[in-house]
């Protein structure tokens, strides 16, 4: 096979960018040639407004993956949550990447911990998120606290929160660790999982390409990691057949043994929380979401 070329079109943001040079270091590693392009999408152009206020759905992959159509690029490399569950025609995921660790990170500021309360927050502490299901999960743990929308990079969303805009946010883990960010002078709460249930897919890379681009497709799926690939599966599926996108309050996790799921009917309502056996002979998928469909 012969070593081509690739064009990996990427945000621009710190963490797009290192999960777009992570993922060239591995192609030049079997040889390939790696450009960059940075494609400024939705999501980065309007700052001012919550999510749920901005029209239609993949706000931070639908100008890249336009791009991967007009041939302008090779190879997305996307958050996997970010993703539409149904591709746009013509498109697939040729690759997933190891799953970075999956939980939700949740920094105080020091004035405003009390490891009395739940999370160790204090009283009618404001919480920083733009997620509609973190703002359902934190409802279910808290009523009294007030949240409000965050927005931006995630170095700019820490910065927010030292200069006292919150007292406290919720990011995920994953892109905390892969950019090294030092947050020794916040409290740190790593939260657990099977309670403060993870997006679908959340830590894990999406690797897209063209269906017809043979050549690429053979190259980048050399990078596939079947275990992250086999895991998200089952969450993916629990999200498409919701009929979800990224402002569903919708978690997911398949931890190996159980699938846990929060679900809100909205981001104002608290989240219910549920754990599934995983039995080989079980419609799982299925009983997942007749279970929430009944809510």
């Amino acid at each position: 096979m012969r070593n081509p070329v690739i064009r990996i079109g990427t945000r621009g943001s710190d963490l797009a960018l290192w999960q777009a040079n992570h993922v060239k270091a591995q192609l030049e590693a079997l040889g390939c040639t790696v450009e960059l392009n940075i494609i400024q999408t939705q999501g980065d152009r309007i700052q001012d407004l919550s999510f749920d206020k901005l029209e239609g759905k993949g706000f931070f992959t639908k100008e890249i993956e336009s791009a991967l159509l007009d041939q302008s690029i090779d190879l997305a490399v996307h958050s996997h949550k970010d993703l539409e569950t149904t591709p746009p025609s013509g498109l697939v995921i040729a690759a997933v990447s190891e799953r970075e660790d999956p939980r939700d990170l949740l920094l105080i500021r020091p004035e405003a911990h009390d490891p009395a309360q739940p999370l160790g927050l204090k009283v009618d502490a404001i919480v920083g998120t733009s997620s509609a299901r973190r703002q359902s999960i934190l409802r279910h743990f808290r009523n009294d606290i007030v949240l409000k929308e965050l927005r931006g990079n995630v170095p700019t969303r820490i910065e927010k929160l030292r200069r006292g805009a919150y007292d406290a946010i919720v990011l995920a883990k994953a892109g905390v660790s892969r950019l090294g960010l030092d947050t020794r002078d916040l409290m740190s709460l790593t939260l657990d999982p099977k309670t403060f249930v993870p997006a679908p897919a959340q830590g894990v890379l999406g690797l897209q390409v063209r269906e017809k681009d043979e050549s690429t497709y053979a190259w980048v799926r050399k990078l596939n990691h079947i275990a992250a690939e086999n895991a998200i599966a089952i969450e993916r599926e629990v999200l498409k057949n919701m009929d979800g996108g990224c402002q569903l309050p919708l978690g997911v996790y398949n931890d190996g043994e159980s699938v846990h799921v929060a679900y809100g009917k909205s981001k104002q309502d608290p989240a219910v929380l549920f754990t599934f056996s995983l039995e080989k002979d079980q419609p799982l998928v299925q009983t997942i979401v007749s279970t929430l469909n009944a809510l």
